[in-house]
């Protein structure tokens, strides 16, 4: 199978001319698909430098289902959305993708004839784009040919939108059943095993676990059984990353949320332990498939919902996909697919069509193939990001490559992974690690605004996307940056390998035992490049005035409270008694949850701060006199006093 990646495809790729419809039009029909649960990507505004679209923007168009183009009125005058066009175009006759056309007032003749507003905008392309002019010309009338929507004034825009979002979620469901997997290696076997033991002819209730170790395929066989038989349910929901959600946000919030899923609601939160009785009658009512995605032993609210299971509507079905088969057995699950690694031919098959893009491969890089599959133990994302990494490699790299396999004495996946990461640049590796500690899951808008330099971090995120290490995708309203859990924890591991047992001399600390000590014995070293401590995780901390006083390349420092299952912000348990005395110079990004003192030290100069965030801080003043800060781009001083 291609992807084995922790999160869900984008069904859905938006294309619009930001300064026309994103506040209007394009808000109000992404709105509407998240009512529906259609996955949908939006592109980043700030991306759109030049006219050459990204790796990620198109990886985005290529694994979405259907395209939805809104032309507006400059929509031509845009380099980047006639290239994105291009682009989608292009995956409509090479792999069947939908595309459909929302002419938002504008006459669809202008658009095939190129008259009007989109005529005005080529009058400068003949000029300085020639070699692209005529390309953006057939793309424009290709797609204005199109069967799509027609946007006048005179038609009310709500009811325009939902009958869009009706549309799609129509060709969606219509899609399930239909869709093509070739594209994903050995996976369609591993779908009929799963639904046979679904078994959705029987009237029971029934929970099926999807087991395997990491990287095994266990999240896209689980996403792909999702989709093809969704339909035949009436209440659904695919909870992603439990395990992370769980320790992040409490397992009463993630069942919270399978709840208000389940019953489309989203306003609903219950927020206790107790499931209140008419919530109950309406679960009772609703036949509903579930599926649990990356379980893991502490997940209480699992062995409650297994026990409800004589009060779900007949038919209903629950997956849940894990590492762990303990898991499995203590809630009595009688149905279980052991993912095990690819055939070899179908290893193989994965490999050179991430290596060379394409059905076939040189002969004679048979040999050098044959031994690298080997290597990745056919595991799919051992192979994905292997392959990945030797695209339009020499045949000298890739014996390099070989060279450094053969050097595992015992191999095994995060040694063959970590080829990968110890091939990338110096920057690349920063930003892997940073998301692998800090930033997995977070607003791609926040990971680069708070850099030195937003477009190399821009262009070195797509490296890591081309490689196969990280993916963009849309979820909650925004592009967020996600790694599969195996790339995270070898992530996590280098930074501890640095030093195994004084935490202190590390470059990222996350841990909340680990960032308790550090900070309580002043044991911090100019190693540290970044903290983050999740305050829910712990007791009163008292720190001294020098706390950060050793930690002169801290850079990135957030003290964090998530909304926990609902309880409301607690009081501050990071004390300063003596005051603070210090903060570093180098500090990017400082996010302090109830900051305790009225104003940040005297001594800190701000020269390099780009970002701070001090919610719930009893701060008054942020700094005494004047202060040089023409980086800082963002202050967030919510409900301080």
């Amino acid at each position: 199978m291609a992807s084995s990646s922790s999160q869900r495809k984008n069904e859905v790729f938006l294309s619009f001319r930001g300064e026309d419809t994103r506040k209007g039009f394009t808000s109000h029909l992404a709105a509407a698909l998240d009512q529906k649960q259609i996955q949908f990507f939006i592109d980043d505004e700030e991306l759109k430098k030049g006219h050459e679209i990204s790796p990620a923007l198109a990886n985005a168009i290529e694994t979405s289902d259907i395209s939805i183009i809104i032309f507006s009125k400059d929509y031509a005058s845009s380099k980047w959305c006639l290239s994105e066009l291009v682009k989608i175009l292009d995956c409509k006759k090479m792999n069947g993708q939908i595309v459909i056309p929302v002419f938002y007032h504008v006459d669809p003749s202008d658009v095939r004839k190129q008259s009007g507003s989109f005529g005005e905008a080529f009058v400068e392309y003949e000029k300085n784009f020639p070699h692209k002019v005529q390309k953006w010309r057939d793309a424009l009338t290709e797609a204005s040919s199109l069967s799509g929507y027609d946007a006048t004034e005179s038609r009310p825009e709500a009811e325009l939108v939902k009958e869009i979002a009706a549309d799609i979620s129509k060709k969606l469901e219509d899609m399930s059943d239909s869709t093509d997997l070739d594209g994903f290696v050995g996976l369609n076997s591993r779908i009929e095993e799963v639904k046979s033991l679904l078994c959705l002819e029987s009237r029971d209730v029934r929970i099926v676990g999807i087991w395997g170790m990491g990287g095994i395929g266990k999240t896209t066989i689980a996403s792909a059984v999702f989709h093809q038989i969704s339909r035949h349910f009436q209440g659904k929901c695919f909870m992603a990353n439990v395990r992370e959600e769980s320790n992040k946000m409490g397992a009463i919030h993630v069942r919270d949320e399978v709840i208000s899923q389940v019953l489309g609601d989203k306003n609903l939160k219950i927020g206790t332990l107790v499931i209140h009785q008419n919530i109950r009658k309406r679960l009772r009512q609703v036949k509903m498939l579930i599926v649990l995605d990356a379980v893991h032993d502490g997940f209480t609210q699992l062995e409650s919902l297994a026990g409800e299971l004589d009060k779900f509507t007949t038919g209903s079905r629950i997956i849940i996909t894990t590492r762990d088969k303990q898991v499995l057995d203590k809630c009595g699950v009688n149905y279980v697919y052991e993912v095990e690694g690819l055939e070899h031919n179908k290893a193989f098959e994965l490999f050179y069509r991430k290596a060379f893009r394409q059905n076939n491969y040189p002969p004679d890089f048979l040999g050098l193939s044959l031994e690298v599959v080997h290597y990745a133990r056919n595991n799919p994302l051992a192979l994905e990001v292997l392959g990945s990494s030797l695209y339009q490699k020499s045949k000298q790299q890739w014996e390099d490559r070989l060279h450094n396999l053969r050097l595992i004495s015992e191999p095994n996946i995060y040694k063959v992974l970590k080829i990968s990461y110890d091939e990338l640049n110096s920057k690349e590796k920063e930003m892997f690690l940073d998301i692998a500690c800090f930033f997995k899951g977070e607003d791609l808008d926040l990971v680069t605004r708070i850099q030195d330099n937003p477009i190399s971090v821009r262009h070195g995120l797509n490296n890591l996307v081309g490689k196969s290490l990280i993916k963009i995708s849309r979820w909650n309203w925004a592009n967020r940056l996600q790694m599969h859990d195996l790339l995270q924890e070898m992530g996590q591991t280098i930074v501890c390998q640095e030093s195994v047992k004084e935490p202190g001399k590390r470059s990222r600390l996350w841990d909340h035992i680990d960032v308790s000590r550090v900070l309580k014995k002043n044991k911090g070293t100019d190693n540290v490049e970044g903290i983050f401590l999740d305050l829910s995780k712990i007791n009163d901390l008292h720190l001294s005035s020098q706390a950060f006083a050793k930690m002169s390349n801290l850079r990135l420092l957030k003290f964090y409270m998530p909304e926990h299952d609902g309880v409301p912000v607690t009081s501050s348990k990071v004390h300063l008694n003596r005051g603070l005395e210090y903060l570093p110079d180098e500090l990017r990004y400082f996010h302090w949850h109830e900051y305790p003192l009225k104003t940040l030290p005297f001594d800190f100069d701000p020269e390099n701060l780009i970002e701070l965030s001090l919610p719930y801080s009893k701060v008054e003043q942020i700094w005494e006199g004047k202060r040089e800060a023409f980086k800082l781009k963002f202050i967030d001083l919510y409900q301080s006093q």
